[in-house]
């Protein structure tokens, strides 16, 4: 009886470690912590190395947005970003910053992606 109880309680603690975890990974960014607005423009920071992060992104249509990539060797194909709804195709560096004009995105949900289309993410302009 003993070792079933220590049993529960240990796979108790697996899975809610597991589940906090995971819990941020590839969940909208509802506090908007990679967008900030600067100079009267929207910048969204996003991740490049081995994927996107966060995946989603939440920013407000209709203000100037910057979308600047953080790589730091980064040498998988996430360093070839396609947007295919605005043609846009860049190749990031291994290391540094690049920055990608959107204009004044309209209300809606742009998604990007890599070069080969294994990495995606996303960002929903809100009003």
């Amino acid at each position: 009886m003993k070792l079933t109880v220590i049993s529960i309680l240990v796979a108790v603690v697996l899975i809610g470690g597991a589940v906090l975890f995971t819990r941020g990974d590839g969940n909208p960014n509802l506090n908007g912590n990679n967008v900030s607005v600067v100079d009267g423009k929207q910048i969204i920071e996003i991740r490049a190395k081995g994927g996107y992060q966060p995946r989603k992104s939440i920013a407000q249509a209709g203000l100037p947005t910057i979308l600047r990539f953080d790589t730091n060797g980064t040498f998988d194909c996430s360093s070839s970003v396609r947007i295919p709804s605005l043609n846009i195709s860049q190749i990031l560096p291994q290391a540094g910053e690049t920055d990608i004009d959107l204009g004044l995105p309209q209300i809606g949900t742009l998604q990007g992606m890599c070069g080969m289309g294994m990495y995606r993410f996303e960002i929903e302009f809100k009003s």
